[in-house]
């Protein structure tokens, strides 16, 4: 992060995400100050907290599209929820603390990938040395046979190998902790089970990757894994919690709601505020987490969300509605745009794939009249405006005698005349 200045934290985002500058800026600010944070010496350091966020626009805007991607440019362990799945302790359903527990294990996972490709090398060399010794004929010499093991002409051999017992899955249903239950079940189980093994026949690829698998957990010393994983989940952490609004107590969201929605702001608080969570792991403290919040706020406003919650989601930004300009950019734009997406699909069939930009932008037109004269949901319309339009070319393109494709404006408008005429509509609403 020392070499990612917020103005080239903005620049980054802009390869995946148009428009939204309010929101890229505050997000840049935030990660930033988290590197600033880590230069600032001891104890004031600990005094630090980082502003939380609250993103307020309509959907398919690009709100969980900014928090992804910033936590992709910082390395940091992601998790994205929705408020609207949690309940407050003691119902039936998940409860807030899980949120930290999902990011612990995503930072587990995250670093134990890490450790996986340093320890590569070796493990391989392990494996090869493994299957050869279960492979080499008795006239064969260990080289000869060792150059086909890479070469992959082996892969389809049957060999005999050890096989532990996996343990059945358990899911635990019930109120706060029932998911911490289950894991701790889980262990007991893996542990009882795991000790039983039995010879198995299965391929040279297939033992391949079961003995990869236990060398490279081998050589990982998961104890250095729990622990760095610990302190950058506590340190480096991002949550993105989506639909915030929905846990608003405003007076529409009140009528026949089965548990207290102010409950589950009030659980919801000491984890923003900061709070020592157990997990599976150990104990992580939530102080320095950085939680990023977002909601439409259609039926109710920020201010109906409680006192206490509100002063912990200190900027506040609000992204703008998709215009047609917006929807036309985010075809051909953003890394990884649906028109490149749909081109790369068709170049498997050996079809190339065209669009005139008249045709771009009455697509565009399409996408932002059909948000208009039904439910918005943003640059998402455009996913099925063009499965519409190219479902034609996706089913026959394997036959097709021409192999390259250019989508006109006359093309867009025989395929969705219904679209561009305001007609019909239900048929495409998502």
């Amino acid at each position: 992060m020392r070499d990612l200045t917020p103005r080239q934290i903005v620049a980054r985002l802009d390869r995946y995400i148009v428009g939204q500058k309010e929101a890229k800026r505050a997000v840049a600010i935030a990660l930033r100050n988290r590197w600033r944070r880590v230069q600032v010496e001891e104890p004031m350091r600990q005094d630090i907290v980082p502003n939380n966020i609250l993103m307020i626009g309509p959907t398919g805007v690009g709100k969980t599209e900014i928090a992804r991607r910033l936590a992709e440019l910082s390395g940091a362990p992601f998790v994205k929820v929705e408020a609207s799945k949690f309940t407050e302790v003691g119902y039936v359903g998940r409860d807030v603390e899980s949120i930290v527990r999902d990011l612990v294990e995503q930072s587990v996972q995250m670093v134990r990938q890490e450790r996986a490709a340093l320890v590569e090398k070796e493990a391989k060399r392990r494996v090869d040395k493994r299957l050869l010794d279960l492979v080499l004929p008795p006239d064969g010499t260990r080289r000869e046979t060792m150059q086909k093991l890479r070469r992959g002409e082996l892969d389809e051999h049957v060999v005999e190998v050890e096989q532990r017992d996996r343990p059945p899955v358990v899911e635990v249903f019930g109120p706060m902790a029932s998911e911490e239950m289950g894991r701790n079940i889980q262990e007991a189980l893996t542990g009882i089970v795991g000790q039983e093994s039995r010879r198995r026949s299965i391929s040279v690829s297939e033992a391949r990757r079961q003995f990869m698998q236990e060398e490279t957990e081998e050589l990982i010393d998961m104890a250095e894994v729990v622990s760095e994983a610990l302190g950058r989940a506590e340190t480096a952490g991002i949550v993105f919690i989506d639909e915030i609004d929905k846990i608003a107590s405003g007076d529409v969201n009140r009528s026949g709601a089965e548990v207290s929605r102010e409950g589950v702001q009030r659980d919801l608080l000491p984890i923003v505020e900061g709070a020592a969570v157990s997990t599976r792991y150990g104990t992580v403290h939530t102080d320095h987490i950085l939680f990023v919040a977002a909601g439409a706020f259609h039926a109710v406003r920020p201010s109906e969300l409680a006192p206490e919650l509100q002063g912990r989601f200190p900027i506040r930004v609000e992204l703008n509605a998709l215009g047609e300009e917006e929807l036309c950019r985010i075809l051909t734009e953003p890394r990884g745009a649906l028109i490149d997406q749909y081109a790369a699909l068709l170049a498997a069939d050996g079809v190339g794939l065209r669009f005139s930009p008249d045709a771009i932008r009455a697509v565009a037109r399409c996408a932002y009249e059909a948000n208009m004269a039904s439910e918005n949901v943003g640059a998402r319309r455009l996913r099925s405006v063009l499965s519409t339009l190219l479902e034609d070319v996706l089913f026959d393109a394997p036959a097709l005698p021409k192999k390259k494709i250019y989508i006109t404006n006359r093309y867009v408008a025989e395929k969705l005349g219904n679209y561009l005429e305001g007609e019909d509509l239900s048929r495409y609403v998502l």
